[in-house]
């Protein structure tokens, strides 16, 4: 569970930060993401890696729901 946790944060704040200097040029804290898209892509990037941390975290939460009932 903590590694689907972690893997969600990383996502998401990655996602974030990329967002975040994107828009505003001054925050660097996990700059990977401009590793993973092509040049001009950032932005979208980052949106579908905040889209896709949120998802698996809630498919995660469903499935430790399911499992648990």
């Amino acid at each position: 569970m903590t590694g689907l946790l972690s893997f969600v944060l990383v996502l998401v704040l990655g996602g974030g930060s990329g967002l975040l200097h994107e828009w505003l040029g001054w925050i660097h804290f996990m700059g990977f993401v401009r590793f993973l898209v092509p040049d001009g892509y950032e932005i979208y990037g980052s949106v579908v890696m905040v889209a896709l941390g949120v998802a698996v975290g809630a498919a995660g939460d469903s499935l430790t729901r399911r499992a648990r009932t």
